[in-house]
């Protein structure tokens, strides 16, 4: 392919990391079914270890693209956004389906669970200890998020290190807080479809909120690293458009599961 051209698309080079990348996936799920079966984990860190260095090695060439390579055009951010837009739609009909699952059992209990909601052998937890304070920890970090957003489009260097930085902990706090809380949990996910649902909605939400502080740890080394300016930061956007989707599926677990679920 020619160097120059004349249209303002993007045509990837050629890349070694999807051939990796489905290596590395193939090595983590043989790994796993391993590991179920002959209680052995070494194929499956063998497997997290090459998707890990696939990710930061394909990513560090995207950076590289939209930063120093000029290939992230005004169409090629148009079309990165929308792509984050239908994940990110993707994601909420993820969690629908959980959602779902808790509506189908708590609104009509049936007979195998005590025909009550939550069931007769379950102790949930209370709604005003640590749920609440989860709770005002993401809100706290949705608004540091929108604060660093708007540094970034002033210029304001010192403020978005400062904001970026505060919203990071706060999701660090928010996952010690939620092992915490799975630690001294009264159930377990085989207690009933209460356990099943619980642990599932609010785990993959837990799964979330560390790929989402993985994904501002990333923004802020790059922030460091001066790669973002007030007109070019779609890294940085894509970043909190994903925490506040982070922030407000909590909010929905919170309502529905832990206060009126309980």
């Amino acid at each position: 392919m020619s160097k120059y051209h004349n249209h303002p698309y993007h045509l990837v080079d050629y890349s070694p990391w999807p051939l990796t990348g489905a290596i590395g996936t193939m090595t983590m799920v043989t790994g796993l079914v391993k590991w179920f079966h002959n209680f052995n984990m070494n194929l499956l860190m063998l497997g997290y270890l090459i998707v890990i260095m696939t990710m930061y090695q394909w990513w560090r060439d995207i950076c590289r693209e939209g930063m120093f390579q000029g290939k992230h055009t005004i169409l090629v951010l148009k079309g990165l956004r929308w792509g984050m837009i239908l994940f990110i739609i993707s994601e909420i009909f993820f969690f629908i389906s959980f959602f779902w699952a808790f509506f189908h059992s708590s609104l009509s209990p049936n007979i195998e669970i005590g025909s009550s909601w939550p069931p007769s052998n379950i102790i949930p937890f209370n709604p005003f200890q640590i749920p609440l304070l989860n709770t005002i920890i993401l809100i706290s970090s949705g608004i540091t998020v929108t604060w660093a957003h708007h540094a970034i489009m002033e210029n304001n260097f010192s403020q978005t290190k400062q904001s970026l930085l505060i919203t990071i902990l706060l999701g660090i706090y928010f996952t010690i807080l939620q092992g915490y809380e799975y630690y001294e949990a009264p159930f377990s996910i085989s207690d009933s479809i209460y356990g099943s649902t619980f642990f599932m909605a609010t785990g993959f939400h837990g799964i979330h909120v560390i790929i989402g502080t993985t994904f501002l740890i990333t923004c802020l080394i790059r922030h460091l690293y001066n790669h973002f300016s007030s007109n070019h930061h779609f890294g940085f956007e894509a970043a909190a458009w994903y925490w506040h989707f982070v922030d407000v599926v909590w909010l929905f677990l919170y309502i529905s599961i832990y206060w009126w679920g309980n």
